[in-house]
Parts: C-alpha cells; structure tokens; sequence
C-alpha cells in the first residue's frame, strides 16, 4: 500500500492516522495534520492546495473537538471541500483518520 501516490499534477495522501494514540481526539487530529502537511510539503505542494479532505471519526461525539484543531489549521482563503463520517477504525485507539487529496502547483 502507497502512504502517497502523485499522477501528474495530484497527490492521493492514504488515510493519516497519529502515531501516538494515547491522546483524546485534539491531540491525534493536531498529529495528523502536521503529518499531512509534512508529506505534502516531500510532494512539492502545501495545505493550501489541497482540495478534498475526508475525515474519519471512531465516534461523532468527538466532532467538535476535532472541529476546533482543523478550524485552527486550515487557511481560511482555501478550505477545501470536506466530509466527516462515522465508523470503526483500525484499532479502539484510533480516534480520527483523515485523506487529502492536493494539486501539485497552480
């Protein structure tokens, strides 16, 4: 399985999850957001390129809390389009996963 699979001009991030697990849902979302960030920046783009995001919640309880870290994260001039759902994640721990999807350049 490919963590990043750039075709022309896109990035395809598979599913972020933290490494560290033993945090609420703030701190693994703030994880897997400089996570992203990191391998975007290894693929010649940034946050601000991005232009779908789908994130992944073990339970929709945590929706705000995650909400607050991503609001704080995302620039404002280019949120890309985003959906949240529910569902089991690969292991109890595992609070939030989240899937990008950038452009490389303009």
């Amino acid at each position: 399985m490919s963590s990043c699979v750039i075709h022309g001009n896109m990035v395809y991030l598979a599913g972020i999850t933290a490494r560290d697990l033993s945090g609420g849902v703030a701190a693994q979302t703030k994880e897997v957001l400089e996570t992203i960030e990191a391998r975007l920046a290894e693929a010649g783009t940034d946050m601000r390129r991005i232009l779908t995001a789908q994130v992944w919640l073990s339970d929709m309880a945590n929706v705000a809390a995650m909400n607050a870290v991503w609001n704080d994260w995302v620039d404002p001039e280019f949120p890309p389009s985003r959906a949240c759902v529910s569902g089991a994640l690969f292991c109890p721990e595992a609070l939030v996963e989240i899937v990008v999807t950038a452009v490389i350049g303009e």
